[in-house]
């Protein structure tokens, strides 16, 4: 009975090739084995997408056609330390090295690396698992943590700028009404120190015009439902360009406006379209921040149906190999930015029932940002999200 156990228990040879070819050939990883001279003996489907060759091209030369050629050039000094004194530097334990395919790329793979004793001598199986596609979780992730980051960021600036713009209102009230009393007091009486009514007079316009620019800031940032109205395309642009040069951060750009008094209405969501207006400047003149000769034009004319508006640069214009992902969001390439605004901005422009496109190149010779609206007030009403651009330029 004992016999006929064993007798049942045994596998032939045929029967073990067959299950290891079939181990080798569905396993996910690459698997290679070599022989104790670094010699390729088996090299499994996996290896062969992993690595770009084919199980004969490999077999029999050294696994170093696999490694970078930093990893090669140390590989048989390894080996052989190994062989020679038993001390394992790689063997059973795993870790990410770096793989090369046949083109001459390089990746990275996790490779665990085992010893086996066979009759044809000591062999080493090595386990390689792709670590791109993790890699490229990885990446994902930490952009997405570090756009959140700045995300957390813009909305506590976006509080404290609406927060800011209210408590400013009070003082500059009261600073208005102290300089009509002094105007009132000036004028009063025999006869009016005409210079010091002139000097009253600047002041309580100047207060008012700050007063005015906060509230535009206040609509900028507030949280709101989107709102189409009759809204006139010259005023915006006009206002966004007051938005847009504030402070000194600009100065020595020459900006030229070539907008008509007569443009006509078009059925819009004033605060919206304003945010793509500033958007575009404000990446123009950052555009030139650096040039030699700093020169932004905004223009806004009629065509057929739509209404358009241009915002060109003299910066370094955008290279071709980038246009076709400038829209994406998160890829941008400058450090400053999240690479959102011009996805917004054309996502809204879209909702309007228009477009936003650039042409890589203009007169100046930089980018040319065309923002395309319909002029018909029937254009769609599709809401779009009410979000403020205006937190850095765009990539």
């Amino acid at each position: 009975m004992r016999e006929d156990h064993s007798r049942s228990m045994s596998v032939s040879p045929s029967v073990s090739e067959a299950r290891l070819a079939s181990v080798l050939g569905t396993a996910v990883d690459g698997i290679v084995v070599m022989d104790d001279a670094a010699r390729i003996i088996l090299f499994n489907k996996a290896c062969e997408t992993l690595f770009g060759y084919s199980a004969e091209e490999v077999r029999g030369k050294n696994v170093k056609i696999l490694m970078p050629a930093d990893y090669a050039h140390e590989h048989d000094g390894y080996l052989s330390h190994y062989l020679e004194t038993g001390e394992k530097r790689i063997i059973g334990i795993g870790r990410e090295v770096r793989g090369r395919h046949s083109d001459g790329s390089e990746f990275p793979i996790e490779l665990s690396v085992g010893e086996a004793a066979t009759p044809e001598g000591r062999q080493f199986i090595g386990i390689m698992r792709d670590l791109r596609p993790r890699k490229a979780v990885e990446r994902r992730l930490a952009e997405a943590q570090a756009q959140l980051v700045n995300m957390t960021r813009i909305s506590a600036l976006d509080e404290m700028g609406a927060a800011i713009a209210h408590e400013l209102n009070q003082p500059l009230t009261a600073i208005m009404l102290y300089l009509q009393a002094a105007r009132r007091k000036a004028s009063a009486g025999g006869a009016p120190d005409e210079k010091l009514v002139e000097i009253v007079d600047k002041g309580v316009r100047e207060a008012e015009r700050a007063s005015q620019i906060i509230q535009r800031m206040r609509g900028f940032v507030e949280k709101r439902d989107p709102e189409r109205r009759p809204v006139s395309m010259a005023s915006l642009i006009r206002e966004g360009l007051e938005l847009v040069v504030l402070g000194d951060a600009h100065s020595g750009v020459k900006i030229f406006a070539e907008i008509p008094d007569d443009l006509p209405e078009i059925s819009a969501d004033p605060v919206q379209i304003q945010q793509v207006l500033v958007n575009l400047a404000r990446n123009a003149l950052e555009a030139v921040r650096e040039c030699k000769h700093k020169v932004v034009r905004v223009r806004a004319f009629t065509e057929g149906p739509d209404m358009i508006v241009s915002v060109s640069d003299s910066g370094g214009g955008v290279p071709p190999e980038v246009v076709p992902n400038l829209f994406r969001a998160f890829s941008g390439v400058k450090r400053r930015g999240l690479g959102l605004g011009l996805t917004i901005s054309r996502s809204i422009a879209q909702n309007h029932g228009g477009d936003l496109s650039v042409e890589p190149l203009g007169e100046d010779g930089g980018a040319v940002f065309v923002l395309r609206l319909p002029l018909d007030a029937r254009a769609e009403e599709t809401p779009s999200p009410a979000v403020s651009l205006t937190k850095g330029p765009s990539e």
